[in-house]
């Protein structure tokens, strides 16, 4: 696919500065990209790179001023990055269009009801009752389980299992490897030291405009529903557990857990490795560090924490300096210690 300048423009919303029949056929960082590519300028760490780049079209942000005369035309946005990011998305789109139809060898459910404009690849396996509306497309070797129903316009990587009776809703992204539905982790311990399985009857509900990492687990629920909110954004190997809601535009970065029935709010941002307990609840717009241990709720809104166990972030690294200071303390300490006996000494030598 080849477009020219002009009509990048007219779908960022930019000013050209240039040839505005530029064209451009792929991307390339501004570092490295080549004629015939679009690449964009964002951070001023790669300003350098702007006068040197052969990209054919670069995006800029409105308010940079030029040091020297450049080679691509360029697009001025108030925002290089999101109208670049725009770009990608649109590119992405259109690409996945053209996707349509059913690959062999699948398995098709004679009960499940496929929409227009649907791409299956080859090698899934669509069950009994399965619902997948229209533009979706369900990429190679995908298992999609009895009475499951699929929005429109999703995308499911290759190789993603979601087990029976979820529910997706519309423009969901699940990446390669993820497991949707499997059971919660019940157990219920028996007077001989055994444990009994629970079973989880439940299911897993993901709303609108959810994307979910690669190798991701969300567990059903035991009973009702694990519930993922809308625009919530979750990384690669992340662990979801049994009856847990994430609220509307939360992310959570890589190898985070959640612990069954914890209730997180909107807006939150989690950071890697963090890991948060069962049955808590976190406020909208609470920031939980990386590596930071979660083992009670949150209430107060938009609060900061880190650490293990998690503290107020302003406090925790009060007191991270104080530790690190332990080692010259203890001198002083050993110090004045080291006085005060030799002073003791000295009164009683003197009586």
């Amino acid at each position: 696919m080849q477009f020219t300048a002009a009509q990048i423009s007219i779908l960022i919303n930019g000013k050209i500065e240039g040839n505005p029949e530029a064209s451009v056929s792929s991307f390339g960082k501004i570092e490295e990209a080549r004629e015939g590519q679009l690449t964009f300028l964002a951070n001023p760490k790669y300003e350098d790179y702007l006068y040197t780049t052969q990209a054919s079209i670069a995006i800029i942000n409105e308010a940079y001023e030029l040091k020297q005369a450049v080679k691509p035309t360029l697009i001025r946005v108030p925002d290089a990055y999101s109208a670049f990011a725009l770009l990608l998305s649109k590119y992405q789109e259109i690409a996945t269009q053209q996707m349509q139809g059913i690959q062999q060898p699948s398995y098709i459910a004679p009960s499940a009801q496929i929409a227009d404009g649907v791409f299956i690849g080859a090698f899934s396996y669509i069950g009994e009752n399965v619902k997948v509306g229209a533009g979706s497309k369900i990429f190679p070797s995908s298992f999609i389980g009895n009475n499951v129903q699929i929005g429109e316009n999703c995308i499911i990587h290759p190789g993603v299992k979601i087990y029976h009776d979820c529910v997706l809703h519309n423009h969901i992204v699940i990446h390669a490897g993820t497991v949707v539905g499997g059971d919660g982790f019940g157990f219920a311990p028996q007077a001989d030291g055994s444990f009994k399985k629970v079973p989880q009857i439940g299911n897993v509900v993901i709303e609108n405009n959810v994307e979910i990492g690669a190798n991701t687990t969300i567990d059903r629920a035991t009973m009702g529903s694990t519930i993922i909110k809308a625009g919530a954004k979750l990384d690669n190997l992340i662990q979801i557990a049994h009856n847990v809601e994430i609220g509307n535009s939360t992310v959570i970065a890589a190898q985070a857990g959640v612990s069954g029935s914890t209730k997180i709010g909107n807006q939150v941002m989690i950071g890697g490795q963090a890991g948060l307990v069962g049955h808590i609840q976190i406020a909208d717009g609470s920031k939980i560090n990386a590596q930071s241990g979660v083992s009670k709720s949150l209430k107060d809104p938009y609060t900061s924490v880190t650490g293990s166990p998690a503290a107020e972030y302003t406090s925790a690294l009060r007191s991270q300096a104080v530790f690190r200071n332990l080692p010259t303390l203890e001198k002083r300490i050993q110090e004045l210690e080291s006085i005060v006996k030799q002073l003791l000494t000295e009164k009683v030598n003197s009586l």
